[in-house]
């Protein structure tokens, strides 16, 4: 499927819209050069799931948590090199847990240990504040 947000303000939505089909958990991978929209899709989508949290990127720690009406976990694994750097993150764990939503940008730096089940995002930045995203459930 694939739709064109004109707005951060609709990338958002499009969280929100895309968090209400996902409240019993799961995995979603955010593909995406930076700036394509992946953190403004995020802040919709933990608001949707009742959280009061602010969400930041969480490039310089790896994993944000947040409450809601599930726990949310929010990775970041660009400044990662290798999928070594993340063994000690309790990622299988968290993985584990089917009532856990875990979003991650640059998943594919761990590809190999990416749940099969899963909802992948690729965000493309077309112009200004218009950004082309495009999903599939596996």
């Amino acid at each position: 499927m694939e739709i064109v947000t004109k707005s951060a303000l609709e990338t958002e939505k499009f969280g929100e819209n895309l968090a209400n089909s996902l409240k019993d958990g799961g995995v979603v991978c955010l593909y995406g050069e930076l700036g394509s929209g992946k953190t403004t899709f995020t802040r919709g989508f933990v608001k949707a799931l009742n959280s009061k949290s602010r969400v930041m990127s969480p490039t310089f720690i790896l994993i944000r948590e947040y409450e809601g009406f599930r726990k949310i976990y929010h990775l970041d694994l660009y400044r990662l090199e290798k999928s070594e750097n993340i063994k000690n993150l309790g990622l299988e764990e968290i993985f584990g847990n089917s009532e856990n939503i875990v979003i991650i940008e640059w998943p594919e730096i761990i590809r190999e240990i990416l749940p099969k089940k899963r909802t992948e995002i690729y965000f493309k930045y077309l112009k200004d504040n218009e950004r082309e995203i495009r999903w599939k459930k596996i």
